[in-house]
């Protein structure tokens, strides 16, 4: 029988519908997205919202408490701006860092036992070294502007949540069996291709990012939901794979199980990828997927201690990348053309 209600911001999108899945049947979901969703079995009711404005999250919260009373077992925040470029975009503040705030303004007069926002690892202060972890108590220090706005929403949520205690869940890179993450897919895609720039990298070849399984994810969220008594005031949590696979492992793995044999990479200076990147914006006209910031950061280390995700929530990762890449590789060799479109990329490198 479903246990009180929970929202979930951004129930629409690639996580929102997945989490859905995993919780229906075990509370009454409420979705909140920027147009009403009609098509995801499990929510028991949608609202249409838009985090950048003041009169349509009210709107929204009066309809949701109107139609399901005053009590919130959870809500799940999931709704942000995201892109790629590492330039700055006013979105970031308007809807990552004054939207959170605006929501959880919005929450005040109701009876939230929990709000869970989904933050990232990338708030953290990047290590030099492979074998340094990250924990909760390691230094923040976001490096481009995305997780800047993560880390941006945390201390307004700090600032403003009043009396609901609210756990800031910083996640790992997130992959499924298909790929579905962007730096993951454009790595693959580059060794699936023969590019001669997928043998080349401007960092240290260890240079290891965690990872997250979707799956892993959403149980997470359902871990921290059914121990929300117990999470108080404000906690942080990593959530992510302990072991990290080097960018080096990765192009290995794949090109062993694309094309037969082992992969070379090898490391060029940063001023050199620099200057390729513009050359192919500036010069060329091309929109290519590496970005100044992606160089700067390339030595950049995120291995995580998720010892404080054990403890409090019970949770460790079932899948890891190093398991998961084969099924991944395989569904590119199934269907390059469906694999290409899943993980939005150009189709017409594959149109043969």
């Amino acid at each position: 029988m479903a246990e009180g209600v929970v929202l979930i911001t951004g129930a629409r999108g690639y996580i929102g519908r997945s989490l859905v899945d995993r919780l229906s049947g075990q509370y009454r979901i409420i979705g909140l997205d920027r147009a009403v969703a009609e098509d995801i079995p499990g929510l028991d009711a949608s609202y249409a919202v838009d985090l950048a404005d003041d009169a349509s999250i009210a709107d929204a919260l009066a309809k949701v408490r109107a139609a399901h009373g005053n009590a919130i077992a959870a809500c799940v925040h999931l709704a942000a701006y995201f892109d790629i470029t590492g330039d700055p975009n006013p979105l970031y503040n308007d809807v990552n860092v004054e939207g959170s705030r605006r929501l959880i303004a919005g929450l005040q007069d109701f009876d939230v036992e929990q709000f869970i926002y989904a933050s990232s690892m990338l708030v953290h202060e990047p290590k030099p070294l492979p074998d340094e972890r990250i924990d909760e108590s390691s230094p923040l220090g976001p490096t481009w502007p995305y997780p800047q706005s993560k880390a941006d929403a945390e201390q307004v949520l700090r600032e403003n949540r009043g009396d609901i205690p609210v756990v800031f869940l910083r996640f790992a890179g997130v992959y499924d069996d298909k790929g579905h993450s962007a730096f993951l897919a454009e790595q693959i895609a580059g060794v699936y291709e023969h590019r001669v720039s997928a043998h080349l990298y401007p960092g240290m070849l260890c240079a290891a990012q965690s990872a997250l399984h979707l799956e892993d994810l959403t149980r997470a969220v359902e871990r921290t939901i059914a121990n929300r008594a117990d999470l108080e005031g404000e906690t942080p949590i990593l959530v992510g794979e302990p072991e990290t696979l080097g960018y080096a492992e990765i192009q290995d793995i794949v090109h062993c199980q694309i094309h037969g044999e082992e992969w070379t990479t090898v490391r060029i200076p940063k001023s050199v990828a620099k200057l390729g990147t513009w050359i192919e914006e500036e010069v060329l006209g091309h929109d290519g997927f590496v970005k100044q910031w992606m160089v700067d950061d390339a030595n950049a280390h995120y291995i995580l201690d998720i010892s404080r995700a054990r403890n409090l929530l019970g949770w460790e990762p079932e899948h890891s990348l190093r398991d998961t890449l084969p099924t991944i590789i395989d569904a590119l060799k199934a269907d390059p053309q469906d694999w290409y479109e899943t993980n939005k990329l150009n189709t017409a490198r594959v149109a043969w």
